[in-house]
């Protein structure tokens, strides 16, 4: 029997993750604005308006949001980046969400390119998910990306990433 994972009435199958389908990115072109400030480099974050360090999460991170304005139409004024989320009495940040029709639509976990994609990275974005209930989630290392669809307690797997006007 496959291993699961429950998170509240959602069950997903960890065998799906390696058995589903990778979605291929094709990360656009982009002259980011990057600099160094006490020996640290720093890149400027269009959708934040403001210089932030360039760690690799943060890269992933903000390749990722290029492609979803670039190749998907996405609005950039409609994507948080590291928005504030409580989970029982405990602060935490997704990476980025997506509003559609002022309401959350799409939640995105970010990696480093050396992380691998695992069960417990599955796992936070579904604790996340029972804080902010959204129809999309997605998970990316930069390399690899998989993306589900909620529709009431199950989720399947995306074949395709959903574009501004499939959201």
């Amino acid at each position: 029997m496959p291993e699961r994972i429950n998170c509240t009435n959602i069950t997903i199958s960890l065998c799906s993750l390696y058995f589903c389908y990778m979605l291929k990115i094709h990360y656009p072109e982009y002259r980011y604005r990057i600099k160094e400030e006490d020996k640290k480099e720093i890149i400027f974050d269009e959708v934040r308006k403001k210089w932030v360090a360039l760690t690799p999460e943060e890269w992933v991170r903000q390749n990722f949001v290029q492609y979803l304005i670039q190749q998907q139409a996405y609005p950039s004024s409609l994507i948080g980046i590291e928005k504030m989320l409580m989970l029982n009495d405990v602060k935490k940040r997704c990476d980025i969400l997506i509003y559609k029709n002022q309401a959350p639509a799409m939640l995105v976990e970010c990696k480093e390119m050396q992380v691998d994609l695992t069960p417990q990275v599955i796992q936070q974005i579904l604790t996340y998910n029972m804080a902010i209930p959204v129809r999309y989630l997605c998970i990316t290392n930069g390399s690899y990306c998989y993306a589900w669809e909620r529709t009431g307690d199950a989720l399947s797997v995306l074949e395709n990433f959903p574009s501004w006007g499939e959201l």
